[in-house]
């Protein structure tokens, strides 16, 4: 179902907690495969990769060609792209699966924004403006279809920020909020 993508650089730690997070996807036949986009790491970043099954792909390059080449590179006919920290609710497996079961090849998706760590009014502040409209964050997380990526031709490396360049030329109507929450620790 899901190719799940991590650009990493020296994100050893980081790594740990999201692919723990991705274990019950995994179990449950959500996520196929793990492709790690690592810029040149010198620290263990490919020994957490390895232990974990990831497949690991090294490249010096910017971050939109590691992005680039790991999508090309995926199985799976939806892509999800998270960065290393990012932690999602534990729910997010059913609904990641309703989603990719129903949802139009010319549409994505994004986990609720959670302000790491910090509840209360920051949380509240973060459900106003995803009901007014706020433009997703990378850190939201993306699940995109392969034909859809591949049509708006992937990550942009005229953009400062590939990631978010992507986001924004999706555009909010195509974009579904789930409602897990996902924040970066």
């Amino acid at each position: 179902m899901l190719s799940v993508i991590i650009p990493t650089y020296n994100s050893e730690r980081a790594l740990v907690s999201t692919l723990a997070m991705l274990v019950p996807g995994v179990t449950a036949g959500v996520v196929t495969e793990v492709l790690i986009a690592d810029g040149g790491s010198h620290d263990d970043t490919a020994a957490v990769a390895e232990v974990a099954g990831c497949k690991f792909l090294r490249d010096d390059g910017p971050l939109d060609r590691r992005l680039k080449a790991a999508a090309a590179t995926a199985r799976a006919q939806w892509l999800m792209f998270l960065r290393p920290g990012t932690i999602i609710d534990p729910a997010w497996t059913d609904e990641a699966g309703r989603f990719l079961e129903d949802a139009s090849p010319d549409a994505a998706a994004v986990f609720r924004r959670r302000a790491a760590a910090q509840p209360g009014l920051r949380e509240a502040m973060s459900l106003v403006m995803a009901a007014l409209g706020a433009r997703p964050r990378p850190e939201q997380g993306l699940i995109i279809s392969k034909r859809l990526y591949d049509a708006l031709g992937g990550h942009s490396e005229r953009a400062a920020d590939p990631e978010t360049d992507l986001l924004r030329r999706i555009g909010r109507r195509r974009i579904v909020r789930l409602a897990s929450g996902a924040g970066v620790r």
